[in-house]
């Protein structure tokens, strides 16, 4: 295991031309405090959890000590927000601390988020607050636990300076890691900005670092297949969001990334009822990333990324054909994902409509997304009823979807005991609900940081039953069910 002082940088990004990024040093903000290390993470930089408690953490997770071998850069990108082209956006409140290399050769860039300002903070003034830190540090876990890719969380750090929004609010520092933060809005920087040979270099870059089966191809070719892996990646990551039923509420190019993986937890949601077009995000007037709309906005994104790529991939056939990729690649991947939901271990005419007709169920009677499917693993085919018939208003409505799922699970000799616990390792019992991240924002924000440690836990167990976790697993309260949160949060 690692100390702070023997972590491994090979800072690759930092050795690119100025043009990709700008070299920024953390601004220190008030006295910082840790509240709270993760060793999941911790185990990814090789980097011995006991370390949290060197006098010294804090002060290099928040920025008032450098790390030795860090190289703070502010990386450029621009984006598409909500449709409209913003020419130059940037890490405004991110800074790249550079690249950690662990013994199994595995590369993770970490990141400070919340560490004062860049030259691309714009109105911004590069912090965090602690309600949204909270909420990124317990859903990127909660998605890796549910085996969804993602940007994971190291630590988080509070100071007592103050951050100015709504109202006066206590500051954090969020560390990130990720293989790559490159997003989609990278490429469309320099290519709006007339430099193709910049997006042609950083293309090579990412292509040499993480996509390393392409690198014997041409050129062109080895070009050409990185844009459709990168189309194959998004489809299978938003069939896995629609699949556990989660919105990620700010779908801008800026906040995809080229390796696949959920970037930027701000006003994202989990179902609780199934409504398909579910509005996660509170500045969201016009619904377009509302929950059944993030496939749609997949495609657009990467329409949006193979036009910035245009310049530099000659041949635009091999463009149009990945993109047109997408739409199979993303509905095989949900058909698979909700099929094994449902315990089906063969595939079978019928049986999307079979899923479909389930999904119009939840979403007629507003039936809980996560719960609804959990019942389900606990169906055995000779009881005469099940349980969850009782919370269907139309009971022969679901009897007689019931009647067909269990014909269609004895068609393929499915035993009850083998699938029930097939099920229950497809669906969770445990999601990151918006009023279990509020429970535990408020009790931090008074001191105490017990709430985010337990839901932590749960989070990174999903599938398992804990024994004290039936709070968690609950639909939620009233005033749970209203929780608004925005770009802000």
């Amino acid at each position: 295991m690692r100390t702070l002082d023997d972590l491994a940088f090979d800072n690759t990004y930092a050795r690119l031309p100025d043009a990709y990024f700008s070299r920024v040093a953390p601004q220190p903000h008030g006295r910082p405090t840790l509240l709270h290390v993760n060793p999941a993470a911790c185990a990814l930089l090789d980097l011995d959890p006991a370390e949290a408690a060197r006098d010294d953490f804090a002060l290099r997770f928040s920025g008032h000590a450098p790390l030795p071998g860090a190289e703070p850069i502010a990386t450029v990108y621009a984006g598409h927000q909500f449709g409209v082209y913003v020419p130059q956006l940037g890490d405004g409140r991110a800074l790249l601390l550079g690249e950690v290399v662990n013994a199994r050769g595995e590369r993770w860039e970490m990141q400070l988020k919340g560490a004062g300002l860049t030259p691309y903070s714009r109105m911004g003034d590069g912090r965090a607050v602690l309600r949204s830190t909270i909420r990124e540090y317990l859903c990127s876990e909660a998605m890796h636990g549910l085996g969804i890719p993602t940007t994971r969380a190291l630590c988080l750090v509070g100071t007592d300076g103050p951050v100015y929004r709504e109202t006066v609010e206590t500051a954090a520092v969020l560390t990130r890691l990720a293989p790559s933060h490159v997003r989609f809005g990278h490429f469309e920087f320099f290519s709006y900005t007339g430099r193709p040979e910049h997006a042609a270099r950083l293309a090579d870059h990412v292509i040499a670092q993480h996509f390393p089966a392409l690198a014997g191809l041409p050129e062109a070719e080895r070009r050409a297949a990185w844009y459709a892996e990168v189309v194959r990646r998004t489809a299978r990551l938003i069939a896995q969001w629609q699949a556990v039923g989660f919105a990620h509420g700010v779908m801008n190019t800026d906040n995809m990334s080229i390796l696949g993986l959920t970037l930027d937890y701000g006003p994202f949601g989990f179902l609780d009822a199934y409504r398909p077009g579910f509005i996660c995000n509170h500045s969201d007037d016009a619904g377009r990333y509302a929950f059944d709309q993030q496939p749609r906005v997949g495609w657009w994104n990467l329409a949006a990324l193979a036009n910035a790529l245009a310049p530099i991939i000659a041949d635009h056939d091999a463009l149009r054909a990945a993109l047109d990729d997408y739409a199979p690649a993303y509905l095989a991947h949900r058909q698979a994902l909700l099929a094994a939901k449902l315990g089906l271990a063969e595939t079978r005419d019928g049986d999307e409509e079979l899923v479909e007709d389930w999904l119009a169920l939840l979403a007629r009677f507003g039936l809980d997304y996560t719960n609804g499917f959990r019942a389900l693993c606990e169906l055995a085919l000779d009881a005469e009823r099940h349980a969850l018939r009782d919370h269907v208003p139309d009971r022969e409505a679901f009897d007689a979807w019931a009647a067909r799922y269990t014909a269609r699970l004895r068609a393929e000799g499915s035993v009850d005991a083998e699938r029930q616990a097939r099920m229950r390792r497809t669906n969770p019992k445990y999601v990151l609900r918006n009023y279990l991240a509020q429970t535990a924002i408020e009790r931090a924000q008074a001191g105490d940081l017990g709430e985010v440690d337990r839901l932590l836990r749960v989070l990174q167990a999903p599938f398992d039953e804990h024994p004290d976790g039936a709070a968690y697993a609950a639909e939620p309260p009233d005033w749970g069910r209203h929780i608004a949160v925005s770009c802000s949060s």
